[in-house]
């Protein structure tokens, strides 16, 4: 994973759009991930936090933007220069759920949550299927409740996605998965 602070901004997003197209759309990982990479307004938003009370507040200026900007559906927050370890990472998903709640937000904004390491709970780390969540940096993305209802509605059973995500990447398998993931860095 190449996370050297001397990345610009401007590569972390390509390897995050290339992330996203190459994997997330080309894998149809969220069928919804298409319509929204063709939108002129996806928003990226990388932030230099060192500190999770810094990633609070670049969660808080997105939520702030996103109400000024209400033909944004998603803005992804990347967050290369932190949260390491996917604990940690955890820890600051919790804090930032609670700032949702806190700041009245449950009901408008939900969290989707990306990490280089993410392994669902009664995974085993080393399963292709938790690549549906591993991104090339540890990331926030911010939805509008409203939007994932719309998707939700139009898509239908959505239930089946993780499914049909587990058994697609584990036919994959590993190496593959992870080849996929590492490409996206070649920009």
């Amino acid at each position: 994973m190449a996370t050297e602070t001397s990345q610009t901004d401007a590569l972390i997003t390509a390897h995050t759009l290339n992330w996203v197209r190459s994997f997330i759309v080309a894998h149809n990982i969220c069928p919804f991930a298409r319509y929204e990479l063709a939108r002129p307004d996806m928003r990226i938003q990388v932030t230099r936090a060192r500190k999770a009370r810094e990633a609070l507040s670049a969660l808080e200026d997105e939520c702030l933007w996103m109400e000024q900007h209400p033909q944004i559906e998603t803005s992804l927050i990347v967050m290369p220069e932190l949260f390491k370890s996917f604990e940690s990472y955890l820890e600051f998903v919790a804090r930032a759920e609670d700032f949702l709640f806190d700041a009245d937000y449950e009901g408008i904004y939900q969290l989707a949550t990306f990490h280089p390491e993410y392994y669902f709970a009664d995974s085993d780390p080393d399963d292709a299927a938790n690549f549906t969540n591993r991104s090339p940096y540890p990331m926030l993305h911010l939805l509008r409740e409203s939007s994932v209802e719309k998707a939700i509605a139009h898509y239908g059973e959505t239930q089946k996605i993780p499914e049909r995500n587990i058994e697609h990447l584990t036919q994959m398998g590993r190496p593959a998965v992870e080849a996929l993931r590492e490409n996206c860095f070649k920009v």
